[in-house]
């Protein structure tokens, strides 16, 4: 071989070693890369993880407070109700004599301050009768911090003369009516009922809790005693519960909103997350929770809204697209749910997620001074056609020239994943001025469920996650309505027995919305 062919030799093998190492090289860098890329979605994801556990849990922007709910996860408890003690009667030797047992409870009462009221028969005509005795009766009544025995004292009248004929539509012996109690025979007044269901779902405070402030109070309660209370307060309240259902569903624009009840399952006997819908009347002022056996498919919330007609609004779980394209119903998306998407991946991308939220920004700052101007709904409606269309058209080119450059698992490609699927129901609220921005309200009257979870822990059944949803309802409906709920619960609790009892009553009166305090 001569010099030449050793050298050309020499060329060719060099350049195929440079050949194939370059090839190496571009494989390496393609690892590489795709490393690069891995690394930066697991940094994204220990960025996250970082600042659910150390970092800020408000998502309030600068100079705005749109009010949001953070994300919840700590579970309920409701005490399941045991059966009052029931009235002892022992038989004596003597035959035919029946001897009443004093009645246990009656032993509670004592050492606490006594209330007398006295209730006259009506157009008596007392120079016919004489007073020939009383009847008592006596309920356990509550004022904030002190307990005290009403005893109502209706005097019995009986004719003068044994002769005389007594007054028309009377008997010869006469006495006022007993007022209807809340329960039946029951020793709670409609005060102290009350004052046990705002404890309990207002403020939070479980039931052994609430036994040993009533100790405090010189009431020696058995626990099973004040279950045995509980559930007939429940099935007093339920007919209001169910008008109140009634009555939401017949306004043209809700927020709806879901969130988890852990429930004891009886086979495992151990705590299942079942779920709790939440719906809330904007204009007028009243909500309503809803348990269907812990169900949160679609077909329950096609169930539940099936009489509803007109704006929906809610975040962008895919339950409610059953109502997509339905003519009844028009979807309005949560900018509240979009936004939390791109806070979450501002770590990971830190300028185009600042671009966003400095636009989602604007739009609130919109509402804002709108909401300053106190403008009507029509001219809102003018003044988001002119001020927040542009913005909302800005955003949606933006996601479309952006998701090619960006992978869809990270943060990023996942937010605008989620914006860009709801964007067409996001851009509806700009159909009517009454309509909100986001979800925010119905995610606020969820809230009292989170921090009831935290103190009761679970449901003991579905009998109790029932019990919940009637008084949670009623209590959110009174915060929404504005109403103070201690006096709205305890005049209404007096009054429902009356309107139990006469059917031809509107129970639509007793409702937050319509009620007026009686000061």
């Amino acid at each position: 071989m001569t010099r030449t062919e050793t050298l050309e030799l020499l060329v060719a093998t060099l350049q195929q070693t440079n050949a194939s190492q370059s090839e190496s090289i571009r494989q390496l860098t393609r690892q590489n890369e795709q490393l690069q890329n891995k690394l930066d979605e697991l940094l994204a994801q220990v960025a996250w993880l970082n600042r659910q556990l150390f970092g800020r849990k408000s998502e309030k922007l600068s100079r705005l407070d749109p009010n949001q709910l953070s994300l919840f996860e700590q579970p309920v408890q409701s005490l399941e109700p045991e059966p009052l003690e029931e009235t002892v009667v022992e038989q004596t030797t003597t035959p035919m004599v029946t001897k009443k047992k004093e009645r246990q409870n009656r032993k509670l009462l004592e050492g606490l301050p006594v209330v007398e009221v006295v209730i006259e028969p009506q157009d008596l005509d007392l120079t016919k009768y004489k007073r020939i005795g009383e009847e008592h009766t006596r309920t356990l009544e509550f004022e904030p911090g002190k307990l005290y025995v009403k005893e109502i004292i209706r005097p019995k009248y009986g004719l003068k003369d044994n002769t005389a004929l007594p007054q028309e539509y009377q008997d010869g012996i006469v006495i006022a009516d007993l007022p209807l109690l809340p329960i039946y025979k029951g020793l709670p007044g409609a005060s102290l009922l009350a004052e046990i269901l705002l404890q309990k779902y207002e403020y939070h405070v479980p039931f052994y809790r609430q036994i040993r402030e009533f100790h405090h109070l010189c009431l020696k309660i058995p626990e099973n005693t004040l279950h045995g209370w509980f559930k007939p307060a429940c099935e007093l309240l339920k007919p209001l519960y169910d008008e109140l259902k009634k009555q939401v569903l017949a306004v043209d624009y809700i927020q709806v909103d879901e969130t988890t009840l852990p429930i004891i399952n009886k086979q495992s006997h151990k705590a299942v997350r079942e779920y709790l819908w939440m719906v809330r009347a904007v204009t007028s002022g009243l909500v309503f929770f809803h348990y269907d056996d812990g169900s949160r498919s679609q077909e329950t919330a096609r169930n539940l809204l099936e009489p509803f007609k007109g704006y929906l609004q809610s975040d962008g779980y895919a339950a409610y697209n059953v109502f997509e394209g339905k003519e009844r119903v028009c979807l309005v998306g949560c900018l509240v749910h979009i936004r939390r998407h791109y806070e979450t991946a501002k770590e990971e991308n830190k300028s185009q997620a600042k671009y966003v939220l400095a636009k989602i920004q604007e739009l609130y700052r919109i509402e804002q001074a709108a909401d300053i101007q106190g403008i009507s709904p029509e001219m809102r409606m003018s003044k988001r056609q002119k001020q927040a269309l542009p913005i909302l058209d800005e955003l949606e080119q933006w996601m479309e020239t952006t998701y090619p450059k960006v992978l869809p698992k990270s943060q990023m490609g996942q937010a605008i994943a989620y914006a860009y699927t709801l964007w067409p129901r996001m851009r509806n609220y700009l159909k009517d001025g009454k309509l909100k921005i986001d979800n925010n309200l119905a995610e606020n009257a969820i809230r009292p469920i989170a921090l009831s979870r935290k103190n009761f822990l679970f449901c003991g059944n579905h009998e109790a996650a029932e019990n919940t949803d009637v008084i949670c309802s009623l209590l959110a409906s009174c915060k929404a309505s504005q109403v103070n709920p201690r006096e709205w619960l305890t005049e209404i609790i007096a009054w429902l027995p009356y309107y139990t009892r006469d059917k031809g009553k509107d129970l639509k009166e007793l409702l937050p919305n319509y009620w007026v305090s009686p000061r």
